[in-house]
């Protein structure tokens, strides 16, 4: 395994990948510190979330290369602040070409889903995030075969099982 640091380091991987990458979030509350002034906008009602412009800008760029970026969000029950704020810009990661979906936590640990949040990239490896009280303080990479392959496994239990984005959070787009 390889350490890689949060930041630059840490962002190339999502950079660089050639294909496709995939993201399974479980934690209740990530403790970002460029999300705390958007959060408390948000509790205010008044959202802003310009912050994430360049994440969608990339995700654009890597949709129009034919690149794939999927995740499966994990629904604390109940349901934190976070949690919440994050649904609230859901949609503007779709927009951006992101598929997002979502599952109950009770069903995810009846699935065996883990309790780290990781990545898969290109189905060759896997980033193990690690996180402090800043945050993502970075992941652990791996291309072992045993560990990738356990972390597909979950993949493959948990995608087909999650709901879409749309259908969980904007009834309106449900199609009928």
């Amino acid at each position: 395994m390889t350490w890689v640091n949060r930041g630059a380091e840490f962002a190339d991987l999502l950079r660089t990948f050639k294909t496709s990458a995939w993201r399974w979030e479980c934690q209740g509350t990530y403790h970002e510190p460029e999300e705390q002034g958007p959060i408390q906008a948000w509790r205010e009602g008044r959202p802003d979330f310009a912050f994430v412009e360049p994440w969608f800008a990339q995700i654009r760029r890597q949709r129009a290369e034919g690149k794939r970026f999927e995740r499966v969000r994990m629904l604390t029950d109940p349901l934190t602040e976070y949690l919440q704020w994050l649904a609230a810009m859901t949609h503007l990661n779709i927009a951006a070409g992101e598929d997002i979906r979502w599952i109950g936590e009770t069903e995810a640990r009846e699935l065996g889903a883990p309790r780290h949040d990781f990545y898969i990239l290109d189905d060759e490896r896997v980033a193990i995030m690690h996180f402090d009280e800043r945050g993502a303080a970075g992941a652990e990479v791996t291309d072992d075969p045993v560990v990738v392959d356990d972390h597909r496994r979950w993949r493959d239990t948990v995608w087909p099982v999650a709901v879409r984005h749309a259908e969980l959070f904007e009834p309106a787009k449900r199609s009928p």
